[in-house]
């Protein structure tokens, strides 16, 4: 297997041209939050148990991301991407008309989706976790909401599933998001989030 670096025409290497912006533990907590959720939405209660650990599965996720978001490397950190709502509609009106700048990092709509999908698959976890308790007295939140009437138990589950319903539709749009931002700028983005590597600035 060679270790030769390949040259382009004009006498730069692809080595050279790639920068490494996503550190392994993003890249992981991306895929593995990605294969949680899923698993968790696919079996839904028919398998109970799996279900709910790809929950705490997802929660645990979320906590392990949140302190990365403050104290990870520099496009990790939440610093580095969360921006004011009139920067995000400012960047999707200049994505419309494909003159949005491109970004190592998150976009400023990039970084809105990552806080959105953050919350609704925060609210999904501890919403599934209040239903554990109530229905199965099981759980963390068992003495919680063990108390609980059925009416009540009843709400917490049309909770749960508006939640994990709107996780999907914000994943959805995620998707649709990085087509369109690959297309736009050229680069294959989900590529980046297995590699780690992205094109260096223009």
């Amino acid at each position: 297997m060679s270790n030769e670096t390949s040259h382009l025409p004009d006498g730069g290497s692809t080595e050279a041209m790639q920068i490494r912006v996503w550190d392994p533990l993003v890249r992981i907590f991306h895929w593995t939050l990605a294969a949680g959720f899923a698993t968790a939405f696919i079996v839904e209660d028919d398998i109970l148990t799996v279900h709910i650990w790809a929950g705490y599965l997802v929660l645990s996720l979320i906590a392990m991301r949140l302190v990365w978001g403050l104290i990870g490397t520099r496009h990790a950190r939440f610093s580095d991407f969360v921006r004011e709502p009139g920067q995000v509609v400012a960047y999707l009106k200049a994505a419309l008309t494909l003159r949005a700048p491109r970004y190592l990092g998150h976009n400023p709509a990039g970084g809105a989706m990552v806080v959105a999908l953050l919350l609704s698959v925060t609210a999904t976890g501890i919403s599934g976790m209040a239903l554990y308790g109530a229905q199965e007295f099981a759980g963390p939140l068992a003495g919680l909401s063990a108390w609980v009437s059925d009416a009540t138990a009843h709400q917490l589950e049309d909770v749960h599933a508006f939640f994990a319903n709107a996780t999907l539709a914000l994943v959805i749009a995620h998707l649709v998001g990085v087509v369109f931002s690959s297309l736009s700028h050229r680069e294959n983005l989900i590529g980046a989030m297995i590699t780690g590597n992205k094109r260096r600035d223009d």
